[in-house]
């Protein structure tokens, strides 16, 4: 039967059916949504594992007795209780050798986070250890789950430019703002007529999938993945062997206080499913809604569980889904052209991490991260901090920054991840994401639970807009017999054709360089180069309109974004910025791209007020390029050109 339930619009009511009809249910009654924030106390847990990198080869008793002797360095006992004895050493075992270098090491109780701080201190001191940290947990990050109780009557669609291709999902006009509302959207129905993903493989790391939700299941669609983690108590699985599949067992919380000091009874998530979704939901079968890369293959990898999940199961997933082999797992024969985490926790950028990061963009896979939703500069939060990611922010259906997202100067770019209740449209969803689903409290073959379609919002749900638009890119070039572009030229691309902020970003949270814009990226993407022998070649630039606006420009501090303007002779000319927030300078050329040490004119007072002005005697016929740059992040900016 098709019933009402807690979190979205049912689709069937056995886990395993492949189809069913697809009507909306509502509840009565509004309500206001649920936070769900997995990630809050991570950077505050301690730890019971730990990575360790030696300098040299040795022997697995060798490694834990330096990990032994560490602990008792600092005092580390078997108990940490008051009047416990203190002659009983703390004890650690070894878990496994890392496919990266080093190894995971369980200790016999948890720490502490001051005691995971002093034991990691005292190995980085030992002269035989290359590098150590805490093996800590990753959670999803998601921040609220949309009730299902809202019944407005709101619709969304209005002010839409109608594309060439409009799928025929029922849900996609009504619901799915995040795609095409002029304000809040990335802009992808347009970008449908050049590319749908097709070719490419968008590895999703998180809680698994439920890979037989009717909206998600067809062929080969969804590969078969694999589930990453190593602790039968996070996974729920009978051991601690990584397995083929990425079933997404349940993430709930029975038990207050299981996972960390005072974290909460919760039902599961069903995280991973929401944002393959976004990805890659199966469009215009007249079913459901849709998804962003629909035609591009969806390799989900299991990675986060009951607690979270180790950096170390994650990064080696990284690793493994960019194409590296990782010892006692088959090879993956579908390496990602695109790696998405919507996941993190508290702290620097490791170490393990990093190096799993680094393996992956050599191998060709961008890794796009959720920035977090902590409200917090993004810096103190792993793996968003990494280098060589891009990571997201969140805006709402306004195109404002979320209230919750994480913000600052390592934030790439935005995309939509939803107000969590502070907005209103798309039919009564009030700006959340919406996504495929399963309104189970606890396990996928309970029997209790329904597929459904359904409401979030979080940087979760932006930063599979970001990574399903760069498979749109890569599947274009290849369609087009052009080579795919690089991680580094990719996220380039991204953040150069993202589009301004349609309102003002507070300077002190920028959260990138704007929304991505799919139809933007793709045209950048496929335009062809300039060839001298038939045409005048000059640096690309957006090119300005003699007295017109160009407003709600922004960007992070070192950003630079070029101009161009075609000028008549004989004629005073001037460049000008105003407005905003933050700090801006602008650089002129004649007809050659300026920098901020090679120009021909500039303007680099403190703030925004920027004017460059060229008298008529100085005034050359054709073409003058402007730089802004970002001296500081800045928003909400307007330049002209006046002649």
């Amino acid at each position: 039967m098709i019933k009402k339930n807690k979190l979205g619009l049912a689709v069937a009511t056995v886990l395993m059916m492949s189809s069913a009809a697809m009507v909306p249910a509502f509840a009565a009654g509004p309500a206001k949504g649920r936070i769900i924030d997995r990630t809050q106390a991570s950077d505050s847990v301690g730890a019971s594992r730990l990575i360790v990198k030696f300098k040299s080869a040795g022997s697995v008793d060798g490694k834990l007795t330096t990990v032994r002797q560490a602990a008792a360095r600092v005092g580390l006992r078997q108990s940490a209780a008051a009047g416990a004895k203190a002659a009983v050493p703390l004890a650690a075992s070894h878990v496994r050798k890392l496919a990266l270098g080093g190894d995971a090491i369980k200790l016999s109780r948890n720490l502490s986070a001051s005691e995971a701080s002093a034991l990691v201190a005292a190995l980085r001191a030992d002269a035989s250890v290359e590098y150590a940290q805490v093996d800590r947990m990753m959670r999803p990050v998601e921040d609220f789950s949309a009730p299902a109780a809202m019944t407005s009557a709101l619709a969304a669609a209005s002010g839409r430019v109608t594309p060439q291709f409009v799928p025929n999902d029922p849900y996609f006009s009504v619901y799915q703002w995040h795609y095409d509302d002029p304000t809040g959207g990335i802009n992808t129905p347009a970008a449908w007529d050049l590319s749908t993903g097709a070719g490419t493989v968008v590895a999703v790391l998180d809680t698994g999938i439920l890979p037989n939700h009717p909206d998600l299941a067809s062929g080969t669609h969804i590969l078969q993945g694999y589930d990453f983690i190593t602790d039968a108590f996070v996974s729920r699985r009978a051991t601690d062997d990584r397995v083929p599949g990425a079933l997404d067992q349940g993430d709930w919380n029975p038990v207050a206080g299981e996972c960390y000091a005072g974290s909460p009874v919760q039902d599961s998530s069903w995280h991973g499913t929401h944002t393959a979704g976004t990805v890659g939901e199966l469009t215009n079968n007249g079913s459901g809604g849709s998804g962003v890369a629909y035609n591009a293959q969806v390799l989900p990898v299991r990675v986060l569980g009951r607690c979270g999940g180790y950096t170390s199961d994650i990064a080696d997933a990284i690793a493994w889904a960019s194409g590296a082999p990782i010892a006692g797992v088959p090879n993956n024969a579908n390496p990602a052209e695109v790696i998405n985490l919507s996941l993190g926790g508290g702290g620097a950028c490791e170490a393990y991490e990093q190096a799993a990061i680094n393996t992956a963009v050599a191998n060709g896979s961008l890794v796009v991260i959720s920035a977090g939703n902590q409200n917090a500069n993004s810096s103190g939060y792993s793996p968003g901090n990494c280098q060589n990611v891009v990571t997201v922010g969140a805006t709402r259906i306004t195109g404002g920054r979320a209230s919750y997202s994480n913000y600052g100067a390592n934030v790439d770019i935005a995309g939509p991840g939803g107000g969590g209740g502070q907005d209103t449209g798309n039919d009564g969803w009030d700006g959340y994401v919406f996504s495929t689903g399963w309104d189970g409290a606890t396990t996928p073959g309970s029997g209790a639970g329904v597929f459904i379609y359904t409401g979030m919002a979080g940087t979760s749900m932006s930063a599979p807009h970001v990574t399903a638009v760069a498979a749109l890119v890569q599947s274009a070039l290849i369609a087009n017999d052009k080579d795919p572009l690089t991680p580094a030229a990719l996220e380039t691309l991204l953040k150069t054709t993202a589009r301004p902020f349609p309102v003002t970003i507070p300077a002190n949270t920028p959260i990138g360089t704007g929304i991505v814009d799919a139809k933007a990226a793709l045209d950048k993407a496929l335009e062809e180069p300039c060839d001298p022998a038939t045409e005048v070649c000059g640096p690309v630039a957006t090119p300005l309109v003699n007295k017109v606006n160009v407003t709600g420009l922004a960007g992070a501090a070192g950003s630079e974004k070029l101009y161009s303007f075609e000028a008549t002779a004989g004629s005073v000319l001037s460049f000008m910025t105003l407005g905003g927030s933050g700090n801006v300078s602008l650089y002129v050329s004649f007809e050659e791209e300026p920098s901020a040490t090679s120009y021909d004119y500039k303007s680099t007072r403190p703030g925004n007020s920027e004017t460059v002005r060229i008298n008529a005697p100085q005034t050359q016929a054709g073409t003058y390029y402007v730089k802004l740059v970002g001296v500081a992040a800045y928003s909400g900016v307007t330049l002209v050109a006046r002649q």
